[in-house]
């Protein structure tokens, strides 16, 4: 129902424009629902309170509030900052456009009762300083002064506190205002400079744009009312000035940016007046009316210009002029209220029937005037009693106070916490002499076993280079061992090559050809006697390989065996070529060491899966068969040298336990991993990682 109504009014304006952000809006709502089950999400929700914004720029003051009333009712999830500004839109709607006090209190409440935690009032202190500044505007237009300059004071202290310049400054504008109402126009020219400066960091935000632009405006009245009639058309010179500067930032408002220039305009006029310049004066203010009438903008400043210009007319006795302007202002009173316009009329209205002899009417509006004048004096009489220097004083005295009561609270606090340290101190001191005492005996102690420790270490430093000794002789020794025994074993297995092909018994030839598969395994067994102990001292030799022609070629030379027991060997290669620094013929023997092993524990017929996976840091290879497995017992000792984890193979093939070990101890010094998955029933998986750089 709120959307339907806004709509209507905003079509029955005439105002294209307005519509086309009604539908938009409409549109996003629409949407928002349908996807959230009726609910706006909180970035919609902020579409529309800049159409909102927007709208309410345009005039359409109304529209814009029950527009934003209904998304608001209509979104979920919203944050305290959202909410806030909620309030406060409507707060500004109550306050300066319906003029309805209850209404602004009851959202200035509002704004202050959300700020329910102690977080909530230092997380968003800007907002929480603005929230008291609001309160106390509406109940200084209630006329209870006291209760709103303690509120102005509040705003203060909470911006000061935490260095809220743009706070201070709307405080030091509001005493400004206050002082201007109180006809100290030159106290007030000093906060509308002070506030001024204290909005200099502030200039992004539009309505400190418009606030500061208003600054300079209300120095120059403050002169104006002091009769400093250069001093004021400077600073109202400044103001369009920078009006016309800064509007350009401001591209969605730029008839506000015209609003201000009317305003200008009429206070312009009345130095005019003054002077008596009134061709310069009435030029002003049909400028200035002529920008400020139209719907939207700022009509009780139109209607201020409208009554200046009527009271040319009165002094130039343009009596046709006059009453023809009167009439028209008389018109506006239904839309734009003010005592002060009022009493003004009437005050016009009896000097141009007095000069019509028509004196009936002239005494009836000077009633009416001077009923007004007494209402006006009597609301201001309380105003101007107050004495807001003594009032800020008070408060700030209040605040003084308070400050040192906290701060003596504080010192008491403080005085405890020492007292308590000292004690605490005491105590520490008493331990630390006793334990001095008792580190003097441990010293000794310690030092003693100190001694008795560097003696153990130096002979286990001994032992440790024996060890090392022992251990390069034992690799010595074994590959002495191994050269002298692989040329005689060789020789005999090739002997018994030969003679199994001459003509000897079956019986004969079993056993030469038990002598010879003898041979072939002891020689096998020497081979990876003589790779495990070159393994141990060897220096890598580390050259740029591609991935894909290592494998290829490790395989290959592999297919031959694997044929041997009808096996087939799957190879699965990198997308495309990838280059790792690595030793060619150590990981040759890695890979050709498990593809072997795979042939080796796997039966008849059975595929052999080969690959290599391109991670992100790392290449993996990996060699998958689906053989006999190897036991849960078996595990921790596949990569123990010499380990006791060695099984014949599925043809009988004999297993020495040394290969893996040297498989492992090649990839930790390439600084990769290695590891197996296996079980009984699917086989093993030998996996390695070598890194890419």
């Amino acid at each position: 129902m709120f959307i339907y109504k806004s709509f209507r009014q905003i079509w029955l304006s005439g105002n294209i424009q307005g519509c086309l952000l009604f539908v938009y809006f409409l549109l996003i709502t629409t949407s928002c629902g349908q996807q959230s089950k009726g609910f706006l999400s909180s970035s919609a929700y902020n579409k529309a309170v800049d159409t909102a914004t927007i709208m309410y720029d345009n005039g359409h003051h109304k529209a814009a509030v029950n527009y934003l009333d209904s998304a608001f009712r209509h979104s979920s999830n919203l944050s305290f900052k959202q909410v806030y500004n909620y309030y406060y839109f409507i707060y500004n709607y109550a306050s300066h456009i319906k003029a309805d006090r209850k209404m602004a209190l009851l959202y200035a409440d509002s704004m202050l009762n959300i700020f329910d935690t102690p977080e909530k009032k230092l997380k968003f202190t800007s907002e929480y300083g603005q929230a008291h500044l609001a309160k106390g505007d509406v109940l200084f237009d209630e006329h209870r002064y006291n209760e709103a300059y303690s509120y102005f004071y509040e705003g203060k202290v909470i911006a000061n506190n935490n260095l809220d310049d743009c706070t201070m400054g709307d405080y030091s504008y509001r005493m400004g205002m206050i002082l201007y109402k109180q006809e100290h126009y030159s106290r007030a020219a000093v906060y509308f400079k002070k506030s001024f400066d204290e909005t200099r960091s502030c200039e992004g935000n539009f309505n400190y744009f418009y606030r500061r632009q208003e600054l300079l405006n209300n120095i120059g009245l403050s002169y104006s009312k002091m009769l400093m009639n250069d001093s004021a058309m400077h600073f109202y010179n400044k103001a369009l000035d920078y009006i016309n500067d800064n509007i350009a930032r401001f591209k969605d408002r730029p008839q506000m940016g015209e609003v201000s220039k009317g305003v200008v305009y009429g206070n312009m006029a009345d130095i005019s007046i003054r002077e008596k310049d009134y061709n310069k004066a009435k030029s002003l203010l049909r400028k200035s009316i002529a920008i400020n009438l139209r719907k939207g903008n700022d009509n009780n400043d139109a209607q201020h210009s409208e009554l200046k210009l009527a009271s040319i007319y009165d002094q130039q006795n343009l009596n046709d002029s006059l009453l023809n302007l009167l009439n028209i202002i008389s018109l506006q009173f239904d839309s734009v209220q003010s005592r002060e316009t009022k009493q003004k009329w009437h005050l016009l209205m009896s000097n141009y029937f007095e000069k019509q002899n028509d004196h009936q009417q002239a005494m009836t509006h000077y009633k009416q005037y001077d009923e007004l004048k007494d209402i006006i004096a009597n609301e201001n009489k309380k105003l101007k009693e107050a004495d807001v220097a003594e009032q800020v004083k008070s408060l700030e005295k209040d605040n003084e106070f308070n400050n040192l009561k906290k701060n003596n609270e504080l010192q008491h606090i403080y005085l405890r916490v020492t007292v308590v340290f000292a004690l605490m101190l005491i105590i520490i001191i008493s331990l630390v002499f006793l334990n001095w005492q008792k580190s003097k005996k441990n010293i000794k102690t310690l030092g003693s076993l100190n001694s008795q420790i560097n003696h153990q270490n130096h002979h286990l430093e001994n032992a440790l280079r024996d060890l090392k000794l022992n251990n390069q002789e034992k690799d010595r020794i074994l590959r002495t061992v191994a050269h002298d025994l692989r040329n005689p074993i060789g020789g005999i297995a090739s002997l018994t090559s030969v003679m199994t092909e001459e003509n000897y018994s079956d019986e004969q030839k079993e056993l030469l050809n038990i002598i010879r598969e003898t041979s072939f395994n002891s020689i096998e067994l020497i081979n990876e006697i003589l790779e495990a102990t070159e393994s141990a001292s060897a220096i890598l030799h580390k050259e740029a390989v591609e991935v894909n022609s290592l494998l290829s070629n490790s395989v290959e030379l592999m297919r031959f065996k694997a044929a041997e027991k009808q096996q087939i060997i799957n190879t699965f290669l990198l997308n495309s070529p990838l280059e790792i620094y690595i030793s060619r013929e150590k990981i040759w023997r890695v890979i050709s060491n498990l593809i072997s092993n795979a042939i080796k524990f796997s039966p008849e017929g059975s595929a052999i899966l080969v690959m290599a996976i391109d991670l992100e840091n790392e290449i993996q290879f990996s060699v998958k068969d689906r053989g006999i497995g190897i036991p849960e017992k078996l595990k921790n000792q596949v990569f123990n040298m010499f380990t006791d984890a060695k099984r014949p193979g599925t043809a009988g093939e004999k297993s020495f336990g040394l290969g893996l070990s040297i498989c492992k101890q090649i990839i930790e010094d390439h600084n990769g991993r290695i590891w197996f998955e296996s079980d009984t029933e699917n086989g093993t998986s030998f996996n390695f990682t070598l890194p890419k750089n």
